[in-house]
């Protein structure tokens, strides 16, 4: 059960908890990790993926990575896919994921600095 608003320092502290939760998705972050979950991205598994990569980001600092949703790409033949874009704005698009294929990309890629080419989506 939430805890009850009583006097203005709990609304105080609330508004920066909500605060800190929305940065975490919005904020500018070095790495934006953008998970393809589309009708055709969630039959193909993409809930999969973005729980792969929940779990792999635990250790990683929140102010280091974004992680957000969006639809369609385009390409329901690849999915479920990813977009990951670093700090220079280079997209890297990823596909035919699951759970342990996210989970090396954020090993490798997040934080080795690495891109995880085998798993690279070709132009």
């Amino acid at each position: 059960m939430a805890k009850k608003i009583t006097n203005a320092q709990d609304l105080a502290a609330l508004r920066d908890e909500a605060r800190v939760q929305i940065g975490l998705r919005g904020d500018p972050k070095e790495i934006q990790i953008t998970v393809h979950m589309g009708t055709c991205g969630i039959a193909a598994g993409a809930r999969d993926v973005l729980g792969g990569l929940l779990e792999a980001l635990e250790g990683v600092p929140a102010d280091r990575v974004a992680l957000r949703q969006t639809g369609c790409a385009g390409l329901c033949d690849r999915e479920p896919m990813l977009t990951l874009t670093d700090q220079a704005g280079r997209q890297f698009r990823y596909g035919k994921l699951d759970a342990r294929k996210a989970q090396r990309i954020v090993r490798d890629h997040v934080i080795g600095e690495e891109p995880v080419t085998d798993l690279l989506m070709g132009e």
